[in-house]
């Protein structure tokens, strides 16, 4: 399936400040028949007062014809799959009509909604499950035009990717209670070939912690945090309001024995005005819970192009846990006096996070 109609080209050599357009945010012609091809949506919303989080996403697989799409709603009540207040994920479903619109789509398989009210703006996202006396109707004013990552730099080696928040407003129904929806979150789009096996090594590569890790010092549960090639991101944001906050994307991979990590991709809210993270002097530190080993507290500093600083604070106030290791957490941060609310993603291979966690556990 190639759904060439409304597909989205690139005619000119991209860079950080080439602009998106409107036919980016439907579908994109496969530059070839790879199955791995994929075309991603996502889109986050809050509720600081229940400490609720939640996440409405769908992966097209647009040469093989198939969508995997899942919603779900946490809070501290749970974090693995059976325990949420909400979950619900359908796998593989047949994408059907070749000329699907992803501007105006409704997904198969009883999928939510997504129909764009103004070109890389605004949006309108709906989901029900009246089974589950379940529903979500949100409403999405992007408050800047998306933002794109540096093409070819870790983690997007091969993926086109934007971020983009913006103020949130809805209802949600959850166990038939009604849920005012209005805070500030994130939406993402990427597309690119994504999920493939990861290929072996021929030589077989490196096969202990010291020989994967740049500089093997310090706690052995942030050696093991740091090794490379493992596939490990971490994503966090926080905003006040369409006026404050930050994005960024943290490569532990390149960390220092100390904790403090890079963050490579990213902005600074401040007073209105968005600008790119300065990757050389923003980094974050991370401070884990040695029960479950997930994120629990960390410290960020910032600084942008232009030189402007904040630091904040943050701490987990609920997490999900889909696949296990590392886990999506709600997060309460604090930066230039105010509060803001947002999300750590904290993405592990669970064999890696198994390792890492026994080595935070160890008693000798």
């Amino acid at each position: 399936m190639v759904p060439a109609p409304n597909a989205a080209t690139v005619t000119t050599e991209v860079t950080v400040d080439s602009p998106f357009l409107p036919a980016d945010d439907g579908f994109h012609a496969p530059p070839d028949d790879n199955p791995y091809w994929a075309e991603t949506t996502w889109w986050s919303f809050n509720v600081p007062e229940r400490k609720v989080g939640g996440w409405l996403h769908a992966t097209f697989n647009t040469n093989r014809g198939t969508v995997t799409w899942r919603v779900y709603v946490w809070d501290p009540t749970g974090a693995r799959p059976d325990d949420l207040r909400y979950f619900r994920m359908a796998s593989d479903v047949p994408m059907g009509d070749p000329l699907a619109d992803l501007r105006d789509i409704t997904i198969p398989g009883d999928g939510f909604s997504v129909r764009m009210l103004q070109p890389m703006r605004d949006y309108r996202i709906e989901y029900q499950d009246p089974a589950a006396d379940f529903a979500v109707a949100l409403t999405f004013a992007g408050v800047h035009d998306p933002r794109r990552c540096t093409p070819g730099e870790p983690p997007f080696m091969e993926h086109t990717h934007f971020d983009q928040v913006g103020h949130v407003t809805g209802e949600l129904i959850l166990d038939g209670e009604p849920i005012a929806i209005d805070c500030y979150s994130v939406r993402d789009r990427s597309w690119a070939p994504r999920g493939a096996p990861r290929r072996a090594n021929p030589a077989g590569g490196a096969t202990t912690t010291a020989a994967r890790v740049r500089v093997p010092v310090g706690p052995v549960w942030r050696q093991i945090e740091r090794e490379r090639g493992r596939g490990r991101i971490q994503y966090i944001f926080g905003h006040a309001d369409d006026q404050t906050g930050f994005l960024a994307f943290v490569r532990a991979q390149d960390g220092e024995a100390t904790g403090w990590s890079p963050l490579n991709h990213g902005w600074l809210l401040r007073d209105g005005r968005f600008e790119l993270l300065d990757k050389n002097a923003s980094r974050m530190k991370n401070y884990r819970d040695p029960a479950t080993g997930w994120s629990a507290h960390m410290d960020v500093q910032l600084t942008d192009v232009t030189g402007r600083c904040m630091t904040a604070e943050g701490f987990t106030v609920s997490h999900i846990c889909e696949r296990g290791g590392g886990s999506t957490a709600l997060m309460r941060w604090e930066f230039d006096g105010r509060i803001g609310w947002g999300e750590d993603q904290d993405i592990w291979n669970p064999k890696h996070f198994a390792r890492m966690l026994d080595a935070l556990q160890a008693v000798r």
